[in-house]
């Protein structure tokens, strides 16, 4: 069956993207306790009940596959997180909240990648019903990168304004690699 190395394709990429909501899931609170402005900290208190619900879509998928959709790390969501991680570390304030839009904002077009590519997929494989389920959830991705763009008009003014930097003498990089050892 021609078809089947590319369903597997389709299951696996399915798990990476369930892990990246996972992870996601647990960063979300973090990003949410470190926005200054009250917008950014709603925006991703918002983001978290939805991601919630990508994750829901995804079991669905999976339960209806007949997949585990355990078993797979998403090494990019991984390293877009600790990046997210380092500017709480390294920034303060307005900046901070500036830096924070940034890194949702790479979140959000890694995963709307990421959607395009299963839904591309399911529609080959004829799984139209799964394919409705995941182009809901890209519709919201977009919805989200565009809340970002609109924050960051009003936080990247304050964040030309700031000071920026914490004053710890040590960069956050140094710092986010310290937390991890």
């Amino acid at each position: 069956m021609a078809e089947q190395p590319l369903k597997e394709l389709f299951i696996d990429e399915l798990k990476d993207l369930y892990n990246a909501e996972n992870q996601l899931v647990k960063a979300l609170p973090k990003l949410a306790k470190a926005s200054e402005s009250t917008e950014l900290k709603a925006g991703f208190e918002e983001h978290l009940e939805q991601t919630k619900g990508h994750v829901e879509r995804l079991e669905t998928i999976f339960s209806k596959l007949g997949e585990n959709p355990k078993g797979k790390k998403c090494k990019g969501m991984e390293g877009l997180v600790e990046e997210g991680s380092e500017a709480i570390e390294e920034y303060e304030g307005a900046v901070r909240d500036a830096a924070l839009i940034g890194g949702a904002q790479r979140v959000e077009h890694y995963e709307m990648a990421a959607y395009g590519t299963v839904i591309a997929m399911a529609k080959q494989l004829g799984e139209s019903e799964h394919a409705r389920l995941l182009e809901q959830t890209l519709e919201e991705e977009k919805e989200t990168d565009a809340k970002l763009t609109s924050l960051s008009k009003k936080v990247n003014p304050a964040a030309a304004e700031a000071p920026g930097r914490k004053e710890s003498g040590t960069s956050g990089k140094k710092t986010a690699a310290h937390h991890a050892a």
